[in-house]
Order: structure tokens, then C-alpha cells, then sequence
């Protein structure tokens, strides 16, 4: 571990507590940052990713590259993705190009894994001000490297957050950061791949505290809360509670290794939109709560 990371911060940034450890925990497989074993070949045996990553040896060296080369926040680029005789979650992991051209996004998220970000680098990446793909490849990186037990209080703060961001490869599905926060917390599939599985337990208890949320957002929006500082440093001020807040249902879903290799392949062969049409879905329900 590097010099200072467990060195004790004063966080007045939203997504931290104050007197929290710097340094992070490693939740589930260290070794695969509990990626999918055919995106984690395809990343490290990329010339992008060996060549022009390697070269890049700061965290603000990493989230330049952010800034100016990633467009989306799916695993594989459009139209690469190659499917055909393949089975489970493993399929063609020995044949690097039959998992298609894994996305700069996903490379961009191992080579910051390498790097063991402090608490303070990850919070600083979800408060970034400069592109919605550094907050969200933030996000990404709590999903897959924090133990379930902590991610209500890495992404409760951002729940209502409104700012856009276009996560399908090629574009065309643009949603909230507040949407992206919502479905790591309540679903396993993001397009051609899996999170980690969230224990039953844990899961119930995010379910309830988005329930027990949502319930309570009117009685806040009634009282005209005074307008906070959004983020430190972004110079923006945090809009009102707004009546009616979304009520997302979650799924509480155990995978085994078969299971999950069933999934990631049903995934694989055309669940692109299915993320937008769970929303769009939960945008139904909402409604029907709120009125």
C-alpha cells in the first residue's frame, strides 16, 4: 500500500463521510476486479491497453484520457461484438477477437483499478465537473471493486442527480446520472455484461431504502429546503427535492456460475435496450404510485 493511504480526510464533498478511511477495500476477486473473464482478456491483450494506457501513469493523466476518448460506457464498441458459436459467460475467452474490440471505457476502468484509487481520487471522479464519462466511469469503479455493504453510501447522494450522459455505444441513450446510480443499485445486467451480485440480504435493505426515500421526498419538497453547494469545487447549486421521486423496484436475483454464464450469453445476443426499457418501465410504475 502507497505511502498515505490510510491518512484520515475531512470530506465536505458529496458521496463522502467525514473521518473515512483514504484507502479502499478490495471487495470480491482482486485479481479480475470481478470483470467478466472474456472482457478482462480482451482489455489486457489490447494494444490500447498495453501501449497507449501503459504510458499513462497518474490519476490526472487517466482522466484526461477520459475527457478527450470516451464516448459511452458499454463494455464492447458498436458493431464489434461477435457472438456466434460461443456459450455461457466464457465463451471465446482463449479468442481474444471473438469477444469483438473491447471499449476504451472498460480498458480506461482496469488501468484505474492498477492504479488502487484512494477515496478521495474516487470521490473526486464522481464530483468531476469536466465530463459526465468521469463520473461515470467513477461510478463504475465503485460498482465493481466496493463491498455491497457500502455502495447506499457512495450513491445515495446522487440519486436526483439530473446531469445527462449518453452510455450506449454509438449514442441514442442518453439518461440521468441519478438513472445510471439507480440501476447499479437495483439490477445485475449492464448491456453485454454483469455486476457483481449484490447478497440477498443487502439487496432487500437497498430496496427498502429506496422505497422509505421515495416516500419521504414529497414531505421535503413541501418544506422548501434551502439550496446547498452541489459539488466542492463545481459551482453549482443543488436543485429542490422533487415531489414524487422515483420509486425503482429492484430485483433480488442469486447467480451461480452457471446461472450468470446463462445470462451474460442472453445478454450477448441482444439486450442492448433492455436497460432503457427497465426504465421506461419503472417510469410507468412511478406514476402510478405518485398518482
Amino acid at each position: 500500500m502507497k505511502a498515505g493511504a490510510y491518512e484520515y480526510e475531512e470530506e465536505g464533498e458529496k458521496g463522502g463521510a467525514n473521518k473515512k478511511p483514504n484507502g479502499l477495500p478490495i471487495w470480491g476477486n482482486e485479481k479480475s476486479m470481478n470483470l467478466n473473464p472474456l472482457i478482462l482478456t480482451n482489455i489486457q491483450s489490447s494494444q490500447y491497453f498495453k501501449v497507449n494506457l501503459y504510458q499513462l501513469k497518474t490519476y490526472h493523466e487517466v482522466i484526461d484520457e477520459i475527457y478527450y476518448n470516451v464516448t459511452h460506457l458499454e463494455p464492447w464498441e458498436k458493431g464489434s461484438r461477435k457472438t456466434s458459436g460461443q456459450t455461457g459467460m466464457c465463451g471465446g475467452v482463449r479468442g481474444v477477437g471473438a469477444g469483438g474490440i473491447v471499449s476504451t471505457a472498460f480498458c480506461i476502468l482496469y488501468k484505474l483499478y492498477t492504479l488502487r484509487l484512494t477515496r478521495k481520487q474516487v470521490t473526486g471522479l464522481l464530483n468531476h465537473s469536466d465530463s459526465p464519462y468521469i463520473r461515470g466511469l467513477g461510478f463504475m469503479y465503485i460498482r465493481y471493486t466496493q463491498p455491497p455493504a457500502d455502495l447506499w453510501d457512495w450513491f445515495e447522494p446522487y440519486l436526483d442527480d439530473e446531469e445527462e450522459i449518453d452510455v450506449r455505444a454509438g449514442g441514442g441513450q442518453t439518461i440521468t446520472i441519478g438513472q445510471v446510480v439507480r440501476h447499479m443499485l437495483t439490477k445485475l445486467d449492464w448491456y453485454s455484461t454483469l455486476f457483481p451480485r449484490i447478497p440477498v440480504p443487502i439487496q432487500k435493505d437497498l430496496d427498502n431504502k429506496l422505497g422509505e426515500r421515495a416516500s419521504s421526498r414529497p414531505a421535503l419538497s413541501a418544506a422548501a429546503p434551502a439550496k446547498t453547494e452541489r459539488y466542492a469545487g463545481r459551482g453549482e447549486a443543488e436543485p429542490p427535492a422533487k415531489e414524487g421521486s422515483r420509486v425503482y423496484e429492484g430485483e433480488n436475483r442469486e447467480y451461480n456460475s452457471r446461472e450468470r454464464g446463462e445470462a451474460e450469453a442472453a445478454a450477448m445476443t441482444g439486450s442492448t435496450g433492455t436497460i432503457m426499457t427497465d426504465m421506461l418501465k419503472t417510469e410507468v410504475t412511478e406514476t402510478l404510485l405518485i398518482s
